[in-house]
């Protein structure tokens, strides 16, 4: 026995950092991962990302990830999905998948011909998982979704009353949430799954330092990538004040959404623009940024960005997040009983036994006989 998920087939798109984190950790709890890479030669499609790379960084075909912690444990194939044969193969693999994991931009899987209705018409057992930034509705679906904007539009990084600065990226959330909590959901699954096979029961022992570990991986390979730091030292990707004391995220790493940004702020003529590439640039480039920003409030910002795709998010308190039109369309936040305080949705989306609405919390004691009774018969 290899693990739990022994005898599981998983079939990975490679096209995102979460897709990868997903087939890492499946595999490393036994499954059969195969990661479906784009063949030599063939042309990327704008929805894709190489899981292996971080953003920005040009992918080595020649390049054996060995080190790379989110590439192991798993098989390759390399298939050019922009042809008929291409198409096929890659649902010949559906057709004997347990679950499929892609994390493509909204639309783009059904363009390849791979979405959910063609390849669950192969396999009707296929469990099709899907991993986007801002989920499939909504008129940022097919927006980039960089962590710190997702964080400063979800609330994540409300203004701390102490400081009346947004606090920093809430660490905690990748270890004691992320690094923590969900991996370990996935481990009890797992055993779960495993008891069907065998009967018994197992110790399922999962520390948090293991799983921030390894979600942290991403952040040092971005950081050796020149000129594509994601961390808030940036200028590109980084949090500014606005006029009346509130803040916008910017997370403007790719070339495209930089540009937009700089068009937006009135900087993209600007004569000798400082080069965000160079880190000895940072502060000038900065400065020039900041000072933009401070001329108007954050709404008018907000306003500006919300029909350009710049990578730039306002930070809004939990309350606003609730009535932002994306957050909405997504059903992201949910009102729990009788109160009046909006409580983010169960998180995923599922097409055939949709979750219930979250009840209320319990009172100390309120359903034991109940349950008591349920739990003998």
């Amino acid at each position: 026995m290899a693990g739990p998920l022994t005898g599981v087939r998983v079939l990975e798109f490679a096209g995102s950092a979460p897709t990868a984190f997903v087939g890492t950790v499946l595999a490393g709890l036994g499954a059969d991962v195969v990661r479906v890479d784009r063949a030599p030669g063939a042309a990327p499609d704008p929805g894709a990302r190489p899981a292996e790379n971080p953003p920005g960084a040009a992918p080595d075909p020649g390049a054996r990830p060995a080190e790379n912690p989110l590439s192991r444990g798993r098989r390759s194939v390399a298939l050019d999905l922009k042809t008929p044969a291409g198409v096929e193969q890659a649902l010949a693999l559906a057709e004997h998948a347990d679950i499929l994991v892609e994390g493509f931009r909204p639309g783009v899987a059904e363009r390849l011909g791979i979405g959910p209705d063609a390849a669950r018409a192969r396999n009707p057992r296929l469990v099709y998982g899907r991993v986007s930034g801002w989920g499939q509705q909504g008129e940022w679906s097919g927006r980039a979704a960089h962590d710190l904007a997702v964080l400063a539009l979800t609330g994540a990084l409300d203004t701390d009353p102490a400081t009346g600065d947004p606090v920093l990226p809430p660490t905690a959330y990748l270890s004691s949430f992320a690094g923590g909590a969900s991996v370990h959901v996935q481990a009890l699954l797992a055993a779960l799954h495993e008891r069907e096979r065998s009967g018994l029961g197992q110790v399922v022992d999962t520390a948090l330092a293991d799983g921030a570990a390894l979600i942290s991986t991403l952040i040092h390979q971005w950081r050796e990538v020149p000129g594509n730091h994601t961390v808030t030292d940036a200028p590109h990707y980084s949090l500014y004040r606005a006029a009346d004391g509130r803040h916008l995220a910017v997370a403007a790493i790719e070339p495209k959404l930089y540009q937009n940004l700089l068009e937006q702020l009135g900087l993209a003529d600007t004569d000798d623009l400082p080069d965000r590439t160079e880190p000895a640039d940072w502060p000038a480039l900065r400065a020039l940024i900041a000072d933009r920003f401070a001329s108007r409030d954050r709404d008018h910002w907000a306003k500006v960005f919300d029909a350009v795709d710049a990578g730039v998010a306002p930070v809004l308190t939990a309350a606003e997040a609730a009535g932002h039109h994306q957050l909405a369309a997504r059903g992201a936040f949910v009102t729990v009983g009788d109160s009046t305080t909006p409580q983010p949705a169960p998180p995923s989306r599922f097409d055939r036994t949709p979750a219930v609405p979250p009840s209320r919390a319990p009172l100390p004691g309120e359903h034991t006989d109940e349950v008591l009774a349920e739990w003998r018969r």
